[in-house]
């Protein structure tokens, strides 16, 4: 790429007011000085769409202010973390122990008799009450809700399920989570 003398010297000269203009948008000198900077580099970049001719100081600041504008809506959407808390709290755990999970529980569903399965199906999973439930296996309401209860049972029986704690990462994954999470705050 070709510059000519007369565009860098032009740039060299703008450089005070670009400054100048960098300060006021953003209050702070070292931003203003690296905002100046990246409206150069752009500049030097574009300078074959420069036309000969038409105002430099009007182009550059322009650049200047969309430089500022992008950066600020940018930066609005950032989150400062000093102290890791917001990182940890993104983690997340590994698919595939729970994708695991999700097929042993299918196959625990499929060892339970067929009415149970239903009654859990209906309030469990899609969400309807026990009297609708009920309507809809054309039972009484305490039916539905023993078999929904012995099904659960024989579930947790299945699945070697002894506490809430069971659900989620396992062991060794909970351990570098809060490895971590201990690392974090100690930064």
């Amino acid at each position: 790429m070709q510059v000519k003398a007369s565009f860098k010297e032009s740039l060299v000269g703008a450089i005070p007011n670009l400054r100048a203009f960098a300060v006021t948008l953003t209050g702070n000198v070292d931003r203003a000085d690296d905002l100046v900077q990246e409206t150069l580099v752009k500049a030097w970049s574009k300078s074959d769409s420069y036309e000969e001719g038409t105002h430099l100081h009007a182009w550059l600041f322009t650049i200047l202010r969309n430089t500022f504008y992008s950066e600020f809506r940018k930066r609005k959407r950032e989150v400062e973390d000093t102290d890791g808390s917001i990182v940890a709290k993104l983690s997340s755990h590994a698919e595939q122990t729970g994708k695991m999970d999700l097929v042993d529980f299918k196959a625990a569903l499929t060892q339970l008799p067929p009415d149970q399965r239903e009654a859990l199906i209906l309030v469990g999973a899609s969400g309807f009450t026990c009297e609708e439930a009920s309507v809809i296996c054309g039972c009484a309401v305490g039916t539905i809700k023993s078999r929904v209860n012995r099904a659960r049972a024989k579930l947790t029986q299945i699945l070697d399920v002894e506490s809430g704690d069971d659900f989620g990462p396992d062991p060794t994954a909970q351990a570098i989570l809060s490895t971590n999470l201990s690392d974090a705050k100690a930064v």
